[in-house]
């Protein structure tokens, strides 16, 4: 299979990166206890994979209240700030760029995650529905629970976590990160608020759709003031169609997704971002986008567009052939071949990944699996 396309060369911003392989965001839940902080085992997973053309780091929470799950790291601490740069400094002596995913999960958490136990916080008071977290804070697998009932934020409350991003953002620089992504999918803080089913609000962040855009929008303008429109990224995971709605990232399918996402996107256009990461549905028999939406996308946004969602690389070349995506990121293939890039190039067999040690834990399925050797 020629590959050719995944290896040309690309402008991202002010960078030029090697090719159109992306190393997306993945959470791995191994950072430092306690104090969530990015530690040197970190740094050597991110090494091993800086083949890549484009790096960017696992979500990382930008306050106490944005963690959801058990030993995700956070970038709000001056010790947290010193872990990523090991992380930083790792990739850049490898010559790559990182840019670091900004990320709070709202409503997707538990009491025992919380600062002083409290309730999550969400814009409006609705428990997110089928979906679990980890809650065990020692070493292991960890414990699975249900998300506890979330408190709704008041509108001050809002404003306070537009600057609570924009402060994570100097401090992702003063890691050493070359930009920054705000994760605004899968159900997370951001997506609660651009939902209807799990924003009603009363207030001018609730209700139309243009109001339940305004979250975003100040988010993007603050962040954007902080590293510069060309040095951010935003991702996105639009859905259609399911035969279990309820499954659909903890209940937020819309009822004209369509709609609701490009106006989204013609934000991110508006202010001239450098890329927009749409994440589609990677479990079994899940719906694909449609070549329509995708098309829709490409007229909206003139950025990078970043495509991910159990990718081959012969479905990377297709959609980057086609015109429709110009980088292309592959997430499970990513954490059992650290050398991915050269496998794709040399079309050698890939490693499978082991589900046992996706989360937690120590280096065992995080830095050992091995590189190709022929």
């Amino acid at each position: 299979m020629k590959t050719d396309s995944l290896f040309q060369s690309v402008k991202l911003g002010p960078y030029t990166l090697s090719s159109r392989i992306v190393l997306p965001p993945l959470t791995r839940s191994r950072s430092t206890q306690p104090g969530n902080i990015a530690n040197e085992l970190m740094a050597t997973y991110y090494q091993q994979r800086a083949g890549a053309g484009f790096m960017i780091s696992e979500g990382t929470q930008i306050e106490p209240r944005g963690q959801g799950y058990a030993w995700t790291p956070g970038i709000y601490s001056k010790a947290q700030i010193e872990g990523w740069r090991k992380v930083t400094e790792a990739v850049h002596a490898a010559g790559n760029i990182i840019f670091a995913q900004l990320w709070h999960v709202g409503r997707v958490s538990h009491t025992s995650l919380q600062p002083e136990g409290a309730a999550p916080v969400a814009p409006s008071a609705i428990a997110a529905s089928n979906v679990k977290v980890f809650i065990e804070t020692g070493p292991g697998a960890g414990a699975l629970a249900e998300p506890s009932a979330p408190r709704a934020l008041t509108n001050t409350e809002v404003k306070e976590l537009v600057q609570l991003y924009a402060q994570a953002a100097r401090n992702a620089l003063a890691a050493g990160f070359d930009g920054v992504e705000l994760h605004c999918a899968n159900g997370y803080l951001v997506n609660q608020f651009i939902s209807e089913h799990s924003n009603q609000r009363e207030d001018e962040y609730g209700g139309s759709l243009q109001n339940r855009l305004r979250f975003l929008k100040e988010i993007v303008t603050a962040v954007a003031e902080v590293v510069g429109a060309e040095r951010l990224g935003v991702r996105f995971a639009p859905l259609f169609a399911s035969t279990d709605e309820e499954r659909v990232y903890m209940g937020l399918l819309e009822t004209d997704p369509q709609a609701t996402y490009i106006a989204a996107i013609k934000i991110l256009e508006d202010a001239g971002i450098a890329y927009l990461s749409i994440a589609e549905a990677d479990w079994d028999n899940a719906p694909e986008l449609s070549d329509e939406f995708r098309r829709n996308v490409r007229q909206t946004f003139s950025g990078c567009i970043i495509y991910a969602g159990r990718y081959t690389a012969q479905r990377g070349v297709q959609t980057v052939d086609a015109g429709l995506g110009d980088l292309i990121a592959f997430g499970r293939a990513f954490i059992a071949n650290p050398d991915l890039p050269k496998r794709i190039a040399n079309d050698w067999p890939l490693n499978e990944v082991n589900p046992a040690t996706m989360y937690g834990g120590t280096a065992e399925g995080y830095i050992d699996y091995p590189a190709y050797e022929e």
